[in-house]
């Protein structure tokens, strides 16, 4: 099987299986989906969207979460990983959207990626989501899906190696659902330590799978 045959089947597998896919975190603005985002690294979704509701309620607004201290950030955020430093991160990136882009969250790489809290995947999550744009964020679940169906190649050692051969192979139309049929496939079935390879639809143009 040649890689342009793998990645047709797998992504009309996707297609069909998967016709409707968006992302797991719950938000009511661009705003509020880069907060969650911020607030996913290294955390569950289901872990951010229990503390996500009073935390927007309370600071709905980038101008709304400018005038805040961390400190009290840090009290809607406690049960989240490192709620410290994400505090800090939350209440400088709402000052930095206040001052430089009059509240709105920006669509290109270099002014999301200016922002505190916001890497590279962050910020291909939010040009995919909030913009439709043809970006692949790249996190641990990703990561490893695209290695073991083979998707990406040995060579492929970073994230950043990995976003570039999907990109390239994947037609532009599908990279941002494409973004969420690996994620969620490596979240419900082709888990870390045990892949539930019975459940697996893709098994039959899977590399790592041996029947």
């Amino acid at each position: 099987m040649t890689k342009s045959e793998r990645y047709k089947l797998i992504i009309d597998y996707f297609k069909e299986n998967m016709p409707d896919v968006d992302t797991e975190l719950e938000y009511g603005s661009t705003f509020q989906l880069l907060v969650a985002v911020i607030l996913s690294a290294q955390c569950t979704d289901k872990r951010v969207n229990l503390v996500t509701p009073e935390l927007f309620l309370r600071y709905p607004t980038a101008c709304d979460m400018a005038a805040a201290e961390d400190f009290e950030v840090f009290e809607y955020i406690k049960s989240i990983s490192y709620p410290n430093a994400k505090a800090k991160h939350l209440v400088e990136m709402a000052k930095i959207l206040v001052a430089k882009h009059n509240g709105e969250v920006p669509s290109d790489m270099d002014s999301l990626t200016e922002l505190p809290g916001v890497g590279r995947k962050t910020a291909n999550v939010i040009q995919a989501v909030a913009f439709g744009k043809a970006t692949m964020a790249v996190d641990t679940h990703v990561f490893r899906v695209s290695h073991r169906l083979g998707l990406v190649s040995e060579r492929a050692t970073t994230p950043l190696k990995v976003e570039q051969e999907l990109v390239k192979h994947i037609p532009q139309e599908v990279i941002p659902q494409a973004h969420h049929w690996l994620l969620l496939h490596g979240r419900y079935v082709c888990t870390s330590k045990k892949p539930h390879c019975e459940q697996c639809g893709l098994k039959q143009y899977c590399k790592n799978f041996r029947f």
